[in-house]
């Protein structure tokens, strides 16, 4: 084993050799990924979500919702207005445990459930970015202490408190105020819109946010005329209770945006409608199936009832790919994760010696292996890592997002990369049991994005 610590040497010396010209830049953050195969040319009807879909916001929103909130929970716990946001803290998918006051992220293989119910409450949408922070917060405000207490009450405490934020209408109030400052790329969303306008797609909207808010937003981004693009649009939805329950019955709103009594016995362009469920929208548009495409970032209160139940197509927004990518286009990522497989790979080869020497070896091997796993997860987020991998395992999330979306971008502006009879094919990845026969590096999401000139008046 002396020699092969001497040949891991001179390897890990040679890691920088081993990667191929180009490949720090072999993903595009442009791309949308397959999970399942999609023919653009059969999507008729496209949908979408609008917070975090049509409308990306700046983290500067972030840092208001906690800030808001934790002046909430100043009430109930004085010594916690020292906490100012941490950005990039906390990261999408990561898990509380009810019980222990522990935030943690969860590989998709070790999902933990107690006899009767959930132990840990999931953070899947975008929005929860400031609660995960405000609640490791509170959490180190106790038990740094040394006060004890219950960490179910205070996620329930925390929860309530950046609801408030939501139910008051602070972050509306905030948004409607400064488009510029709080809204990003309005015009690519303006792009999207038009283009699958142009080429007779219909469109609709389906959101939890108010009219007047969706309104001042889309005449922002979109221009005031931006309903004239929509077939349907259908605010304050109560998702996922719209997708999974048929209690509400649609409300049409008038031009002052007041409520009418009108019974709904159809869904007309130039209307907006209020509440409502999908079973009457179904009935009353017929728009089943593959043809329809929608497009959400909550992979519960968006896609998973319409993959599940109804068959329509979906399309998750992960704005963190497009950091997340970034990172995997470094050389100092390419050649850790090279070094850190080939390690792993001497290791389950020599793991049979056992004289003294060569477990002192193998225990170096492993120390540097778990150095390597730390300075990858690093790169990502020094405390999670990414949100798609928990060492070698994908995350529930990453999993949940297999699983809930058929294709998932960074942003909706993905769409303009791409021909709208394009078809997306799913990369085959090899099974643990499966010789890797293809070159799944070249497959689809790598080297070049097609159509990309589309994007250079956009960007």
């Amino acid at each position: 084993l002396t020699a092969q610590n001497c040949k891991h040497r001179l390897f890990r010396l040679s890691t920088q050799y081993l990667i191929p010209p180009g490949v720090c830049n072999l993903l595009n953050p442009s791309t949308i990924y397959a999970n399942n195969e999609v023919d653009l040319d059969e999507v008729e009807i496209y949908g979408f979500d609008y917070d975090y879909t049509l409308a990306l916001y700046s983290n500067t929103l972030d840092t208001m919702i906690y800030n808001t909130a934790r002046d909430f929970l100043v009430k109930h716990y004085k010594g916690i207005s020292k906490y100012d946001y941490i950005p990039n803290f906390a990261a999408r998918g990561l898990h509380y445990d009810i019980q222990k006051g522990l935030l943690m992220k969860i590989d998709a293989f070790h999902y933990i459930q107690l006899g009767t119910g959930p132990v840990m409450k999931q953070f899947m949408d975008v929005f929860s970015i400031p609660e995960m922070t405000l609640l490791a917060a509170a959490n180190d405000y106790f038990n740094s202490n040394d006060i004890e207490y219950d960490p179910g009450h205070l996620y329930k405490d925390v929860s309530d408190a950046i609801g408030m934020v939501h139910i008051k209408g602070y972050m509306y109030k905030w948004i409607m105020q400064d488009l510029e400052k709080y809204i990003l790329r309005g015009d690519e969303t303006y792009a999207v819109l038009h283009r699958l306008a142009s080429h007779g797609k219909k469109l609709f909207l389906i959101t939890n946010s108010p009219f007047s808010f969706v309104d001042k937003g889309m005449k922002y981004m979109v221009g005031k005329d931006w309903r004239d693009l929509f077939d349907i649009v259908i605010v304050q939805a109560d998702k996922p209770h719209f997708f999974n329950s048929c209690g509400k019955p649609f409300r049409r709103l008038d031009s002052n945006g007041d409520l009418q009594w009108d019974k709904i016995k159809s869904l007309d362009k130039g209307q907006v409608y209020k509440q409502g469920n999908l079973f009457d929208f179904l009935r009353l548009t017929g728009w089943r199936g593959s043809k329809v495409l929608y497009f959400g970032d909550h992979l519960y209160s968006d896609l998973a009832d319409l993959m599940l139940r109804h068959g329509w197509r979906t399309g998750a927004i992960v704005p963190e790919l497009e950091v997340e990518t970034r990172v995997v286009n470094t050389e100092q990522y390419a050649q850790g994760l090279t070094w850190l497989q080939a390690l792993t790979g001497l290791l389950e080869r020599m793991q049979m010696h056992r004289d003294p020497e060569s477990k002192k070896v193998l225990q170096d091997w492993l120390k540097e292996r778990e150095e390597l796993r730390a300075v990858t997860k690093n790169l990502f987020n020094p405390h999670f890592g990414s949100i798609f991998r928990t060492c070698h395992n994908p995350t529930y999330f990453s999993r949940r997002l297999c699983r809930f979306s058929d294709v998932y971008m960074a942003s909706i502006s993905c769409l303009l990369n791409y021909d709208l009879s394009y078809t997306f094919y799913p990369r085959r990845t090899p099974l643990q049991h499966e010789a890797p026969l293809w070159m799944d590096q070249l497959c689809t999401g790598c080297m070049k994005t097609p159509f990309l000139e589309e994007m250079a008046h956009i960007r």
